[in-house]
């Protein structure tokens, strides 16, 4: 009996060190993938803004083309709840996510307001112009959002939901922290004739808002990575791909305080070799 018991032991340690290896290998593989889709769809929309002649006229109506393929994409994803299926409509809900923000720095895609901020605007006066200048983008990230909504209704796998509503709160995060105020705000990589967003931005020390919104995102990254561990295999590279996700996401956000030239990651998309990290802000 107790070499029974011994070998039943032994099987249970075997087991879970196999089950610790593969979550290990999980992980691994969501974050490489998150990372890469990040990295590249990121460079390809740099790259594409920044081309002139027939490719900056036709860039956005074939990217729109990669839309309307992404949401077959999504549709199918959303079917089952298998890991392939997880990945699918992460990297449908890139290229989705992508549509948009090529819509907006190609300048197709922003607000009814395309001028400077006035002179001496502060306080709702500065909200107010603030709003309008991204307004038409900012609904067009809803009416996706309740499409995607419409989409899931009955259906298992939710990662191409929860993908498209990380990305727009922590895009919201962002745009509020240029308002408030932070040392780098990246002006120097908005396209010439975005230039005037500039203006709208606040130079200022890292204060309560840009410290709360950083922890709550980071302390919801925890519970995102700690129920991808504990989640059933079915659905646990759901949870890693979208604390992958997240993570990239507090990273630009401590890259708004941080002197790190972006030409070190995208500098094949930019047309600039890496230089020297932009200086902050004088406050």
């Amino acid at each position: 009996l107790s070499l029974v018991f011994a070998a039943s032991e032994a099987a249970k340690v075997a087991r879970r060190g196999e089950d610790a290896t593969h979550m290990v290998m999980e992980t691994i593989w969501a974050a490489a993938f998150a990372i890469f889709c990040w990295w590249s769809g990121t460079g390809a929309i740099l790259w594409l803004d920044r081309q002139g002649g027939w490719l900056a006229r036709w860039c956005l109506p074939a990217f729109s083309v990669l839309m309307g393929l992404s949401f077959w994409g999504v549709s199918v994803s959303m079917s089952a709840s298998d890991s392939a299926h997880s990945y699918m409509g992460f990297a449908c809900t890139i290229v989705m996510w992508g549509w948009h923000e090529l819509a907006f720095l190609t300048g197709w895609l922003s607000g009814p307001r395309r001028l400077p901020l006035s002179p001496g605007a502060h306080g709702w006066h500065r909200l107010r112009e603030s709003v309008s200048v991204v307004l038409w983008h900012e609904l067009a990230l809803l009416l996706n959002f309740a499409v995607l909504v419409w989409m899931q209704w009955g259906q298992p796998n939710h990662t191409a939901l929860c993908t498209f509503a990380l990305l727009w709160c922590m895009r919201v995060s962002a745009k509020l922290n240029l308002f408030v105020g932070i040392p780098l705000h990246g002006e120097q990589y908005l396209p010439s004739h975005l230039a005037y967003l500039a203006t709208y931005f606040r130079c200022a020390k890292a204060g309560i808002w840009y410290l709360a919104s950083v922890g709550t995102a980071s302390g919801f990254w925890v519970w995102l990575l700690w129920s991808g561990w504990h989640a059933p295999e079915t659905i646990s590279a759901s949870w890693l791909l979208l604390a992958s996700l997240l993570g990239l996401a507090i990273l630009e956000h401590v890259l708004m305080v941080l002197p790190w030239s972006m030409e070190k990651l995208w500098g094949w998309a930019t047309g600039d070799s890496p230089g020297a990290a932009p200086k902050p802000a004088k406050l």
